[in-house]
């Protein structure tokens, strides 16, 4: 969890599946995914109560998705992440980012299990800051 190499492989992603992506501008969900759209990358809104955000659709779950996204970017509660897991596992994502703040060693070792990368308790916008990507 957290390398080096899973955090670059995964800037590197040229989509990005934001599970609970909010349409209110202050929210670190949205502009953290407002500034990964300036930088190049496709945003892919997973919220049930959201028509669109940022231009783009929203979705009800990572299974109503119209492509496979490169990352799965998670701004839940950490009693969601044990969900999203199993939804990756069953639909084969490989790559989970779990915003700064959010935690759940459980779920992040079962994603690990499944063969999933796992970035957590990091903020993928002040990552991609850091790199220069």
């Amino acid at each position: 969890m957290n390398s080096p190499e899973d955090i670059a492989g995964m800037l590197a992603a040229k989509t990005i599946a934001v599970v609970g992506l909010s349409d209110d501008p202050s929210k670190p969900s949205h502009y953290v995914s407002a500034y990964m759209q300036t930088a190049g990358k496709r945003i892919l809104p997973v919220n049930p109560s959201v028509q669109s955000v940022l231009g783009e659709t929203c979705y009800a779950s990572l299974k109503d998705l119209p492509e496979r996204p490169g990352v799965v970017n998670v701004f839940r509660l950490p009693k969601a992440i044990p969900g999203i897991v199993d939804e990756m596992i069953e639909l084969g994502l490989t790559d989970l980012w779990v915003q700064q703040g959010i935690r759940h060693a459980e779920a992040a070792a079962k994603a690990e299990a499944a063969g999933i990368r796992v970035v957590m308790d990091r903020c993928i916008m002040v990552e991609h800051r850091m790199r220069g990507r």
